[in-house]
């Protein structure tokens, strides 16, 4: 793998993005293995928008919810509903409309998920001393939600911005 050049320093967080994505994919997909939970990866995260859920939804409120076609969805249903971790149920004011609820197997399965989560994340995260896992923790937000202020002139937290050095 090659990395962009020092002259292209955007070029080179993206691809520390990308190798971080990565890895955390893989030490989470670890985690889950070692539980052996009997789920994708993909089915576990329509299991934690599931959970997002105060009542049951339909299957097309979860395929705009995942950003997935509805197809996909109802492909990852059936597996869970295989493993009795969902099932689907009439909606009782339109009993053509099928809605997917987690069962008591489900909401387990969610349980043993976060723990592989965590297990997962103190892992990545254990070579960090707290007061860096803050500043993480507010540039993922500031990543993840866009600014949510006007933009500083600041560097990293606790820097000089460029004009100051």
């Amino acid at each position: 793998m090659t990395a962009a050049p020092a002259s292209d320093p955007d070029g080179l967080l993206a691809e520390q993005l990308l190798r971080l994505t990565r890895r955390v994919h893989r030490i989470q997909k670890r985690h889950l293995e070692q539980r052996e939970l009997g789920i994708t990866p993909a089915q576990s995260r329509l299991l934690r928008t599931l959970a997002h859920y105060s009542s049951p939804p339909r299957m097309a409120d979860l395929a705009e919810r995942l950003e997935v076609v509805p197809r996909a969805v109802t492909t990852l249903v059936d597996g869970l509903e295989t493993h009795g971790k969902v099932r689907r149920v009439p909606d009782p004011a339109n009993r053509r409309v099928i809605r997917i609820e987690l069962t008591d197997a489900g909401r387990e399965t969610l349980r043993e998920l976060r723990a592989a989560r965590r297990a997962a994340a103190a892992e990545i995260l254990a070579p960090l001393g707290e007061r860096e896992r803050e500043q993480l923790g507010q540039l993922l937000d500031t990543l993840v939600d866009g600014p949510t202020g006007p933009p500083c002139e600041d560097g990293p937290i606790g820097q000089p911005g460029a004009a100051e050095r």
